[in-house]
Formats: structure tokens, sequence, C-alpha cells
């Protein structure tokens, strides 16, 4: 941590040098901050001041500043360390990031982002819900193709987490895949009509909660778990509390890939009571819930490529860059994987 002003004066040489090797700064009034703990260094030039900062989180901290839109360079730890370019308004919302420089959102935050989206931003559901899916679908082939890992059972709940599981079951059968439904509490709409319609035109199998439970879970090569998204809040019903039970590790279930949230989770606190999925697998959309900093799983992955600049300005969302044409791309892990 910066000791005094004299401390941050010497180091404005290297600093300046630092980050001009880094970004490509914009011209113009645009001012670039460099923030260091709990100091924050306001730049135009060679002119250099502190300003105050506010907390964001156990392991940095992010700054508010009093210009009605300029750039900042987030910096984590010690200087030299990776720099993250962002623009932000001012008064905006602060999501919390982690060490490994992601953000995370809480509940209602990603319940504003989604109404965002859907609102000004001009997004559909169904138009969400299959990017979101596709995301899904070229996750869980990164990890496990379709030479070794034919079989996928998608088991989707009556919400849009389920929708997406079922966009992803679509585009799994057309990547080569032998995909098989269970939809045991269908949502009558014309939207969830619809995709179900798509996916039995391939001939994809549905079966029964009853049926799924009387078979062998390894008679799968992978589970997509599609049940409950981020808006779901309560204990699990019947048959879900059934299914939920025939996943967890002493049942040796197959791999398990979660969509969102693994279900049996707390959006915020992740598997309080320890009666949710342990699943090998997360596929996070639009920027990774807070529950997903206790993932343990080897595998995390980010999909939803369609953020607008105005959803990561607002809630100053820190995410990978998707490689390429990618519609999905790692995230680093901060935790020792199983």
């Amino acid at each position: 941590m910066l000791g005094s002003r004299e401390l941050v004066s010497r180091r404005l040489p290297y600093l300046v040098k630092q980050v001009q090797q880094k970004i490509v700064t914009a011209g113009g009034g645009n001012r670039h901050r460099w923030a260091r703990h709990n100091q924050v260094l306001c730049a135009k030039g060679r002119n250099l001041r502190t300003v105050c900062t506010g907390p964001a989180n156990r392991t940095e901290r992010v700054f508010k500043g009093c210009f009605s839109r300029r750039e900042h360079l987030l910096v984590q730890g010690a200087f030299g360390s990776s720099y993250f370019l962002t623009t932000e308004r001012s008064g905006s919302a602060m999501a919390a990031c982690s060490g490994n420089g992601i953000t995370y959102l809480k509940q209602d935050e990603a319940v504003a982002v989604d109404e965002e989206l859907m609102g000004p931003l001009g997004f559909s559901v169904d138009q969400l819900m299959e990017l979101a899916g596709l995301s899904v679908a070229c996750s869980l082939a990164e990890v496990y193709p379709s030479t070794s890992h034919p079989k996928v059972l998608i088991i989707a709940g009556p919400g849009n987490n389920g929708g997406d599981g079922l966009v992803a079951a679509r585009h799994l059968h057309h990547f080569g895949y032998t995909p098989t439904i269970c939809y045991p509490k269908p949502t009558d709409k014309v939207l969830y009509n619809g995709l179900v319609t798509q996916c039995k035109s391939l001939r994809i199998p549905f079966i029964t909660a009853e049926e799924l439970l009387a078979q062998p879970i390894g008679a799968f090569d992978v589970v997509l778990d599609a049940m409950f998204g981020f808006s779901f809040k309560g204990d699990p019903r019947p048959p879900f509390a059934a299914i939920l039970n025939a996943l967890k590790p002493p049942a040796n279930p197959p791999p398990i890939v979660s969509v969102d949230i693994p279900s049996g989770w707390q959006v915020e606190q992740g598997d309080v009571d320890g009666g949710g999925l342990r699943p090998d697998m997360l596929v996070s959309l639009t920027a990774p819930k807070e529950c997903a900093r206790t993932f343990e799983g080897p595998h995390h992955f980010l999909g939803g490529r369609f953020v607008p600049p105005e959803i990561a300005t607002k809630y100053s969302l820190k995410l990978p860059a998707y490689p390429g044409t990618a519609m999905c791309v790692r995230i680093p892990q901060t935790t020792t994987a199983k």
C-alpha cells in the first residue's frame, strides 16, 4: 500500500511508462485513473493527485469520480499487474470483482441487467434465450466432445433457465450429440411451446421424471442442469427434489454441466446447506453470479456474447474477452479445482 504522497510522486514516471505500454489512451479531455488498493491517482498528462476511494470487496478497491464521463483503468494489486480498461458514468452501479479480475453479480443486479436488456436496449426474451442456449451448447462441446460424450441428458426447469436448456438441446443435436430431454413441469406459453415443438421436430426424445428416476443415471455421458436460474427462491419441489438427489455425488452421476446457477444453490451464498449439486462445469451467462465464487469444479465458462457497452459501463463489468467468433470463453479459477 502506498505510504505517502511523496512515494506516489516517485512512482509517477514508472506508472505512466507502464500504462503507456499496456493501453492506447484516448485523446481529448479524457482523464485516466489508476487505482492501487486504497489510493487512486488521477492523471492528466503528468499532473497527479490522490482522491478518495470506496471499498468494493476484500481484495480490491474501486473508485467513484467527479466527472460525468471518463475512462478508468483499474489496477489490481501492485503496479505492473493486470490492467482492465472500462468506461463508467458518475453514480453508476458497482458490481464486485474477485481476485481473477472478473465481475460477479448479486441477484438484484442480475435481475436489473436482464430488465435493461429487455427494456430500453431492445432485446427480446427469446433472443436472449437463443444466444444463451447456444453459448451453453458451445461450452459443453468444448469440454465434452460428441465423440466421447454423445449422450446428453438435459433437465429443464419451468423458467428461463429451462428455456436455455431446451435451446441448448436443439443446438447439441445439430452438433452431433444424442440429447434426451426431461421437462417435468412444462410452461404453457408460446415461447416454451415453440421450443418444445422445435426439439420434437428433430426427434429429440422427451422423458418424464418418473422415467428418468427409473433408469440408471449413468446411462448418460453428460447431464445438463437447466433446472433453476437466478430468479429461483425457496426449496426445490417435487419432482425436482428427487432429481437433485439422483444427481448428488453419492449417486455417482456422470459429469454435470450447470447453466448459470447450479441447482439447489442460492444465487449469492452458493450451496449453503449442502443440498445442491456439485457440477463439474458451470456456464455463467452474461456475467458470473456471486455464487460462482464458491464453484470448485474444473471448468467454468462464460456465455452470452451480447452485453452492450452501456451495460458494461453501468455495472463496471470486467469480463474476459471472447476469442475470435467463439460464443463462450473459459473463466480462470481463483480456487483450487477438484
